[in-house]
């Protein structure tokens, strides 16, 4: 016996295995007792009882509460992708308004450069046309005077030839007829 040890209430492991039928005996659990069965029939009932009454409530308002926090978390996210694709088109609406806006903008700069181009062409032509008509009219005067010194330069010119050819002093009534005879003769030759 030196070998094994003996372990204290073996024996009465042993006894109670051998009161029962031995090693071959049924376990006492799978056995159908009446009695035990009535009580584990009750000792459910009043297990489910209990939680239905404490625990069930509870948890099917918890699961309801969080049932409606998805459903308003889902209603939320749809009203925000709506809310989103309502901002995305209204975006896309004033981009293109703005590049329309800067196109007409555009367009009425250009054309307003045009004007004041044109503008400035026809007044530049009338300042042209001015400074032409004035320059012809100083022309005209400067011409006019010019003919009008060379009339007095031919008939005084004209006197003095007439008289050293005549070689004598005409007089003043003489003078006045000689010299408008010249000018008659000098009308004819106007440039």
């Amino acid at each position: 016996m030196d070998q094994y040890k003996v372990i204290p209430g073996a024996d009465s492991l042993h006894e109670s295995t051998e009161a029962h039928g031995g090693v071959g005996a049924p376990n006492p659990l799978v056995q159908l007792d009446p009695g035990l069965f009535i009580w584990t029939i009750i000792t459910f009932l009043i297990l489910l009882f209990v939680l239905a009454k404490f625990a069930w409530k509870p948890l099917l308002a918890a699961l309801e509460s969080r049932e409606s926090t998805i459903k308003s978390s889902l209603d939320d996210a749809e009203k925000a992708k709506r809310e989103l694709e309502r901002i995305n088109v209204e975006s896309e609406e004033i981009i293109a308004k703005a590049r329309s806006d800067a196109q007409g903008i555009r367009s009425e700069a250009k054309a307003a450069a045009e004007k004041i181009k044109a503008d400035l062409i026809a007044s530049t032509d009338d300042d042209v046309k001015k400074i032409r008509d004035e320059a012809h009219k100083q022309i005209q005067v400067e011409k006019d005077k010019a003919i009008n010194d060379i009339r007095e330069e031919v008939v005084t010119l004209t006197i003095s030839v007439a008289e050293k050819v005549i070689k004598k002093n005409l007089s003043k009534d003489e003078n006045q007829s000689l010299i408008e005879e010249s000018l008659k003769s000098l009308n004819g030759y106007d440039a």
